[in-house]
């Protein structure tokens, strides 16, 4: 069975709990990126991880070997601090990858 899975630190990511997600806490970003190493494993059953913006940015070699997969998906989400953007760049770039070209919003 394919499960969702969520790592972050405790405040960000412990709500998550309440809708079924498998939540992981870390303390720092290594041990994060270890976490998500772990779920990535293909035998472990989680084609969607979620991670908090703040780790998510720390892991850039780990979350660039997986853009080209369609399993794990590593999505970004905003921590206990609020949104850093991560998440709108990252889908301001597949969109112009997709169209070829910026469809700009006004923010």
């Amino acid at each position: 069975m394919n499960k969702i899975a969520c790592v972050g630190d405790r405040d960000s990511v412990r709500g998550f709990m309440a809708i079924g997600f498998e939540v992981r806490t870390a303390d720092t970003a290594a041990e994060a990126e270890k976490i998500v190493k772990q779920l990535a494993a293909p035998d472990s059953g989680y084609p969607i991880i979620f991670v908090t913006e703040e780790y998510y940015n720390a892991m850039p070699q780990l979350i660039s070997a997986f853009e080209e997969k369609a399993v794990p998906a590593i999505i970004s989400i905003p921590g206990k601090n609020g949104s850093m953007g991560t998440g709108f760049a990252a889908i301001k770039a597949l969109t112009e990858k997709a169209i070829g070209a910026d469809i700009a919003l006004n923010t």
